[in-house]
């Protein structure tokens, strides 16, 4: 290649890049946040994986009338609300009800939705008048929830918190309790289908959906405000809420608007007609087939982050158990503290501490600038790496006390240095001897790598929770990733079982088996 022609391709490619830089710099977008596992019809992936909901509709809708582009950012229901403080996003959306608690830590949106909360129980079940009905009575809702705190308040009524809206309702269908209560576009879509059960009793309550805001955010709170008041006057709100079926009385007179639908209910229809279909053995597999990006894409995930995460324990581990068996006093005392702490704690705590608490860090010190904001893959492998090198830390400890001490003495007879006795003659004998147990730890960080969900990565997990609640196939589906996880541990297993073959010494006694380790020394000849 010529230099001219080469000096004409770069200048060409950073014109390029420039324009692409500028035009990504003027171009305002609009961030939004949401659960989109199981959330029909709110935010939620469809047969086609392809993201959908009524909230995604507003989303867009409200983006193209301020002007900006709407970017979509998963994270966990959990941690919906931190991930504002964590500047992740600008806004969340995701079925959060307007209350006074809420209302005082974060800003909310004038509500764009307003409904009611509906009881269901099993076909032919007598209708509940009133809560009060339900004493004794096994209840099903979701966490954090109004239905929670109304159930929560009612005399005598057992409350069963689920993670999923469709556990729940097939849990009283199959009779494992009596009955769910729920808001009305969750009941719609996942028990009005369902012939098995039935809406009972009138509504009870009333709850406004709000998009929320952080708090030092008000510039777009009423910016998001007058897009939505506009939205409405033009009826656009009553089209979209029409289509997924969900233009109720109890909206048409929030908005002050006519209570006929504007809209046929196709999306809702769509989504009946796509989950009313029996699922043949052909079909799952067709399913599964469609969804192998995503599978390809969560397992690569889950290797990456076990991978890093696990070579970050190994080094952390190897030089805490240094520490803690030939350090100085302080050095095993931090080592000591350090080991005790992480295995005391849960991992998932230690993971939202990470990925939260650290870019809040400064506001402990009264600087509320500074923090540290960790990419969810660092923050995930970091967090899984700490927490097993406090394991590893006591695997290779017991290890290097299991050499006796001659081992040690005889290296520094033969003009050894300490240092040296410990890398050539005392590590690697201990090395052979915490093999096992680091490949069992190994296979244990590979299926603890599911909590990095709670970071906003999609690994296998996560992708069993999205494919399974688009399918309601929660058997087939925990077969498939079950496999997956199998699959890609056992030739780590296998590795493992030829390095400590290759690193075995052969001390057998006579006529004793490969594999099997002697007590005594070898005889001589």
């Amino acid at each position: 290649m010529s230099a001219p022609f080469a000096r004409g391709i770069m200048a060409a490619g950073l014109a390029v890049f420039l324009a692409v830089g500028f035009s990504r710099a003027d171009e305002k977008v609009l961030r939004w946040g949401a659960d989109t596992d199981s959330n029909a019809p709110y935010g939620f992936y469809n047969a086609e994986n392809e993201l959908t909901g009524f909230e995604y509709d507003i989303i867009q809708a409200l983006a193209k009338e301020m002007g900006r582009k709407p970017v979509f950012v998963y994270n966990s229901w959990d941690g919906l609300i931190a991930g504002l403080g964590r500047g992740m996003y600008d806004l969340v959306i995701c079925g959060i009800e307007i209350t006074p608690d809420k209302a005082g830590e974060v800003l909310f949106s004038n509500p764009y939705y307003v409904t009611f909360e509906q009881f269901v129980d099993r076909k032919g079940s007598p209708p509940a008048a009133s809560l009060d009905q339900l004493s004794g009575k096994e209840i099903g809702t979701l966490d954090q929830t109004a239905a929670l705190a109304m159930l929560e308040k009612a005399p005598g009524v057992i409350v069963r918190p689920y993670e999923q809206e469709v556990n729940a309702y097939q849990d009283v269908a199959n009779g494992r309790i009596f009955g769910v209560l729920l808001d009305y576009p969750i009941a719609k879509y996942y028990a009005a289908p369902n012939p098995n059960l039935q809406f009972s009793g009138p509504p009870f309550g009333q709850i406004t959906y709000g998009m929320v805001f952080a708090k030092d955010n008000a510039a777009l709170q009423q910016e998001v405000n007058k897009a939505l008041q506009s939205l409405i006057t033009k009826g656009t709100m009553r089209d979209i809420l029409s289509r997924w079926g969900l233009w109720t009385p109890t909206i048409a007179g929030a908005f002050g608007q006519p209570e006929p639908p504007s809209l046929a209910d196709t999306k809702y229809k769509a989504f009946v007609a796509s989950h009313a279909e029996q699922a043949t053995l052909w079909t799952r597999i067709q399913r599964y087939a469609s969804n192998w990006p995503l599978l390809l894409d969560a397992t690569l995930l889950t290797l990456s982050v076990s991978i890093v995460g696990m070579g970050i324990a190994i080094g952390v581990g190897f030089t805490l158990a240094i520490m803690r068996v030939f350090g100085a006093w302080p050095l095993r005392w931090a080592a000591t503290c350090f080991i005790e702490v992480i295995r005391g704690t849960p991992l998932l705590i230690q993971l939202y501490i990470i990925f939260y608490g650290l870019p809040n860090l400064g506001i402990l010190f009264g600087h509320p600038e500074f923090g540290i904001k960790l990419p969810p893959f660092w923050a995930g492998v970091i967090g899984l790496g700490l927490n097993y090198a406090a394991y590893e830390a006591e695997n290779y400890r017991a290890g290097l006390m299991a050499i006796p001490k001659g081992q040690m003495e005889g290296a520094r007879a033969l003009g050894l240095s300490h240092s040296q006795g410990l890398r050539f003659v005392v590590i690697p004998q201990s090395f052979r001897l915490v093999l096992p147990p680091v490949t069992n730890d190994f296979i244990s960080l590979l299926k603890d790598s599911s909590l990095v969900s709670m970071v906003t990565l999609i690994d296998l997990t996560g992708a069993y929770n999205r494919i399974a609640t688009q399918t309601f196939d929660y058997f087939g589906t925990g077969l498939l990733i079950a496999a997956i996880y199998l699959l890609i541990g056992l030739p780590f297993v296998r590795l493992a079982r030829w390095t400590e073959q290759r690193l075995a010494v052969d001390t057998r006694r006579p006529g004793q088996r490969p594999g099997m380790f002697s007590l005594t020394s070898p005889r001589k000849k």
